[in-house]
């Protein structure tokens, strides 16, 4: 697909109302992803923005897969994804195989994280208003002031995460009814986000939603991204190690353990 620097408006909906979002199958994981690279994202969210209309966009890694695997609501997220973005190495290199990208780095192109895209908006055009829910009161100002300025002109808010509860959750709803975005950013963590999402989302006004973990925080700065050669080779989860070893180190070392039983398990049951 041979795309120009600006993507939006009616043309770029007919596009992607031709395109065929096609979900792939992943093998062994049982989950299925939307393969998109870094400007057919763009082209999708430019169609999505004419549209006007509803739009969910999440992502997979090991330990969301181990969730959806694991927990009926957050699958029912997942099957109401738009797009479900290769998030994980090793979910992008197992797809690549499967799909025709057999060698690292032809799967890896595919490989999508929220920081992938996300400073990629200001070549939207008709993006006009984005909304920024989640992370501490700096991380989302701060990211808030850095779309500011990846997207000139376009009016930026955003509402910290931090402590979410009942009340704030329903002020958040109340917010966005009001604000109207087209585009907002969901990073209260998983599998926090997804559940809000899923509660609340029939409630919100039209717009695309995606979940986008910890972005919020390296958007803003406030966390410190891999070295993007480490992401080519899949080692990502070496650099969080390192700088988070004790919010990281279960879900390197224990979490795949967990998914394994969890594949085993479902694939002895269908015999």
């Amino acid at each position: 697909m041979t795309l120009g620097r600006a993507h939006g408006g009616r043309a770029a909906s007919d596009r992607v109302d031709r395109m065929e979002l096609k979900k792939d199958r992943v093998p062994f994981l049982d989950v299925d992803v939307t393969a998109l690279r870094v400007d057919e994202l763009l082209e999708v969210l430019g169609g999505f923005l004419a549209d006007g209309s509803t739009r969910l966009i999440v992502g997979h890694n090991l330990h969301s897969i181990t969730l959806l695997h694991s927990r009926p609501d957050f699958r029912a997220l997942y099957e109401r994804g738009d797009v479900i973005l290769p998030d994980g190495a090793p979910v992008a290199m197992l797809w690549g195989k499967a799909h025709g990208r057999p060698t690292r780095r032809a799967a890896m192109d595919y490989r999508l994280g929220s920081t992938d895209w996300l400073p990629e908006l200001g070549r939207l055009r008709g993006l006009e208003r984005i909304a920024v829910v989640g992370a501490g009161a700096e991380a989302n100002a701060k990211a808030v002031d850095r779309l500011r300025r990846v997207v000139p002109g376009a009016e930026v808010a955003g509402r910290p995460g931090e402590a979410w509860d009942e009340a704030k959750e329903n002020a958040a709803v109340a917010w966005l009814g009001e604000f109207r975005p087209q585009l907002v950013l969901f990073g209260l963590g998983m599998p926090l986000q997804e559940s809000v999402l899923l509660r609340r989302l029939d409630e919100l006004p039209p717009a695309v939603y995606a979940a986008v973990g910890g972005a919020i925080e390296q958007l803003g700065g406030v966390q410190k991204l891999a070295p993007r050669w480490l992401g080519r080779l899949g080692l990502e989860w070496a650099w969080r190690l390192l700088l988070h070893p004790g919010r990281v180190a279960y879900r390197v070392f224990g979490e795949p353990w967990v998914l394994l039983g969890l594949l085993l398990r479902k694939r002895l049951v269908r015999r």
